[in-house]
């Protein structure tokens, strides 16, 4: 592709994180409030559903990645949710120690978690700024 042409991009597609345990990391985040769209494991992924989007978080077996994090730096990934300190409690009550407590932003409140693999999400709202957020 030449400098002059243009292009659109036109959304997401799917995020992709690496895991070193297919069966512990669906665990992790279906209580993580997740739903579980397909799993491939003879090709070693999962792809776990966001809202009613068809892409999606993707994860990816990497067998040598074990039960640490990974050498390099773990990717962040922030989805929207409603209410994120009220995500922070349903966390903690299904066993996803949330990495502290609920974070004000300029647009609402944001809590975090990482995976067994350094992997780390965060739910983010917009109650600060509602006209940024999707509609409801």
């Amino acid at each position: 592709m030449s400098g002059d042409e243009s292009y659109e991009l036109l959304g997401f597609d799917n995020v992709l994180l690496l895991v070193g345990d297919l069966d512990e990391a669906v665990d992790f985040y279906k209580r993580a409030g997740f739903t579980l769209g397909f799993r491939l494991d003879e090709a070693g992924i999962a792809l776990l559903k966001v809202g009613s989007e068809t892409p999606g978080v993707l994860l990816r077996l990497e067998e040598e990645l074990g039960h640490r994090p990974p050498s390099w730096g773990a990717p962040r990934v922030w989805l929207e949710v409603r209410d994120a300190r009220g995500v922070a409690i349903a966390l903690t009550a299904a066993g996803v120690q949330p990495l502290d407590a609920p974070l004000s932003v300029a647009t609402g409140w944001t809590v975090e978690v990482a995976d067994p693999w350094g992997n780390i999400i965060g739910f983010t709202d917009y109650s600060k700024r509602p006209e940024l957020g999707r509609p409801t």
